[in-house]
């Protein structure tokens, strides 16, 4: 058992009840600072004030809102299927919290005289702890759309269960490379294993996937579909007023939280203090009190993330979105784990294993180009489809030679052409 493992062993109850309060808190107080930053700095974005009436600079915005939304009247559809209706709410919300459970805020502390470690638990398999959590939390969404029985939630339900299952396997691939370079599943031991890199360097590839999965893995701009406003009303939460709204809205930005953090811990240091920051002193900023507070630094800079996509992207077309999930995220974390594979047993190969590598690398690359769709037109006069691939229908695709005529157009043409054979049968019956 590791020093951390056995220090969490040790803990008192009261200690663990304090660190469930805490943790319950402290998602809470995130979530609510997340949305009034995002709404303070997506009006700097767009020009305007954004929330600044109730306190200071607007602080006080996210209280007022919290008070006001559970009064709201709260209106239940007649078709709603009503204990799954309300129980939709929780199962989102649950798994957000219980996701915090292993993640570690610190390293070793003093609390009231006893010596502990700034985590709840460390299990040795944190990592599938976290992605599994997040895999339950989309029940409630896929529910909430069922549950409610109208057209549009139930298209966002399925929208959101099509969107994390595509994102949840690129997010668990660009796991797959922190665990072959920390050699664990424990979180505790691959924020250990950055001591002298951070592994949003040494496996760049892997961060710049696991940041674009957990857009996409959250629903937020510009991967928000199953809530696009101009398509489905609200997506899955359409027929929910009141608190039960609240709660969805809470969960999502505690889903915010929750990936940064993740990303925080296997790709920028967890707790440790940046590279400047951490030569002062003897690494004096890497003990005691200190690394919790440049954890939620980082946590915060990831959700500043999130705000400045939403202020600057727009929404991506459903077939996009998931043709970069199947088609460019997976394959190159394939190909990318692959390549971390062979880097890890390069010093254990011989000559000829080494050659065989090269081999095997060379051959798969050829067949990654010859598996690549072909974008030439050989028909100069025809037009490419749409999008990439996706067929739309021809009289989107060709310019009409000549104006359609009417029915009105049609009719007045039809009128001329008798008028003038009457006219020319006059001169006929004249000129006899």
């Amino acid at each position: 058992m590791s020093h951390r493992a056995q220090l969490l062993a040790d803990d008192p109850i009261w200690l663990i009840l304090l660190k469930v309060v805490f943790i319950f808190l402290f998602a809470l107080l995130v979530a609510m600072i997340s949305v009034w930053g995002e709404r303070r700095i997506i009006g700097r974005m767009q020009n305007r004030p954004g929330p600044n009436r109730v306190g200071p600079f607007g602080l006080l915005q996210p209280i007022a809102d919290a008070l006001k939304l559970p009064f709201k009247e709260e209106i239940i559809p007649v078709t709603a299927d009503k204990p799954v209706y309300r129980l939709a709410p929780v199962i989102a919300l649950f798994p957000t919290f219980l996701a915090f459970a292993v993640i570690p805020f610190g390293g070793e502390v003093s609390i009231f005289g006893e010596r502990t470690v700034l985590q709840l638990v460390d299990l040795p398999v944190g990592v599938l702890v976290v992605l599994a959590c997040s895999s339950i939390g989309v029940y409630g969404v896929v529910l909430a759309g069922w549950a409610s029985g109208t057209p549009y939630p139930l298209l966002g339900g399925l929208r959101s269960a099509a969107q994390v299952i595509s994102y949840e396997i690129a997010m668990g691939l660009s796991i797959v490379g922190v665990v072959l370079q920390s050699h664990s599943l424990a979180l505790g031991d691959i924020v250990d294993s950055q001591h002298g890199l951070w592994y949003a360097v040494a496996l760049l590839p892997s961060f710049v996937i696991y940041a674009i999965s957990m857009v996409g893995e959250t629903n937020r701009a510009p991967f928000d579909l199953p809530e696009a406003e101009s398509e489905l009303v609200a997506g899955f939460h359409t027929e929910y007023s009141s608190m039960k709204f609240v709660i969805f809205y809470i969960a999502e930005y505690i889903n915010m939280i929750i990936v940064s953090a993740v990303g925080t811990t296997l790709f920028l240091g967890g707790y440790m203090a940046p590279w400047p920051l951490s030569l002062i002193g003897d690494n004096v900023l890497n003990r005691g009190w200190w690394p919790m507070l440049w954890f939620i630094g980082k946590i915060l800079l990831l959700i500043f993330v999130f705000i400045w996509l939403r202020g600057t992207l727009p929404r991506f077309r459903y077939d996009q979105f998931m043709k970069m999930g199947w088609k460019f995220l997976v394959p190159m974390n394939l190909l990318w784990i692959m390549v971390l594979a062979v880097i890890s047993a390069w010093g254990d190969l011989g000559t000829g294993g080494r050659l065989i590598s090269i081999g095997f690398g060379v051959v798969v690359l050829v067949g990654v180009a010859m598996m690549m769709p072909d974008r030439r037109i050989t028909d100069p006069g025809r037009v490419p489809m749409a999008g990439s691939g996706f067929p739309v229908p021809p009289i989107d695709l060709q310019i009409p030679s000549k104006p359609r005529r009417t029915r009105q157009g049609r009719s007045r043409a039809s009128r001329r052409q008798t008028v003038s054979a009457a006219s020319s049968k006059e001169v006929e019956d004249g000129s006899a």
